[in-house]
């Protein structure tokens, strides 16, 4: 087997259990049995798990479901506030199917991480920023359609809505229940984006 496909299998099951597990939970012998290749494989590919770690949030922001769902809410065809509820519903339903009840990478690596590894919490920053931006461009087209009040600026509405999201998503996997999340959308769509 080639380097490079050691390497993605290993940074493919370390998001995975990573992202199931947590960090510190996690030990690079769990990755390398996620991966099936011997535990001397590993530090060929990756210096530390904080290493992996940090590539498990880059991993994430490129192939996730949850990600590639932004693409959408740039689709001009249905109204900003529209795009949005859709794509705030259409994260309610993934994080609902979701049995493990496992929550956003980043929420989770915000939490567990950001005292203890500066590494991984640049990278989950980086992530926070860019999905606030996406976010923010539809707020700031419904504000320039007449939707939206422009008493804040769309990048402190976007930032907002995220660390709402996030923290309902994180009420809920405490919970064990869908009513973080439901209480969210009812709440940002008929007050805080209405």
């Amino acid at each position: 087997m080639a380097r490079h496909n050691v390497r993605e299998q290993l940074l493919s099951a370390g998001l995975d259990t990573l992202h199931r597990r947590g960090f510190n939970a996690t030990s690079v012998q769990d990755i390398t049995e996620a991966a099936g290749v011997p535990k001397g494989s590993f530090y060929n590919h990756f210096e530390s798990k904080e290493a992996i770690g940090a590539e498990a949030v880059v991993k994430y922001r490129e192939t996730s479901e949850a990600w590639k769902a932004l693409r959408a809410l740039r689709d001009t065809k249905a109204a900003p506030l529209t795009r949005l509820r859709k794509y705030f519903e259409s994260a309610t339903e993934r994080a609902l199917r979701a049995e493990s009840w496992s929550g956003c990478l980043l929420g989770n690596f915000a939490c567990e991480l950001s005292n203890q590894s500066p590494l991984i919490r640049e990278q989950v920053a980086v992530a926070f920023d860019e999905w606030s931006d996406e976010i923010a461009l539809v707020i700031g087209e419904a504000q320039r359609a007449g939707a939206l009040s422009k008493y804040l600026p769309p990048k402190a509405i976007a930032e907002f809505v995220i660390n709402a999201w996030e923290g309902a998503l994180l009420r809920a996997q405490v919970d064990k229940d869908r009513g973080p999340l439901q209480l969210f959308l009812k709440v940002t769509f008929s007050k805080i984006l209405a």
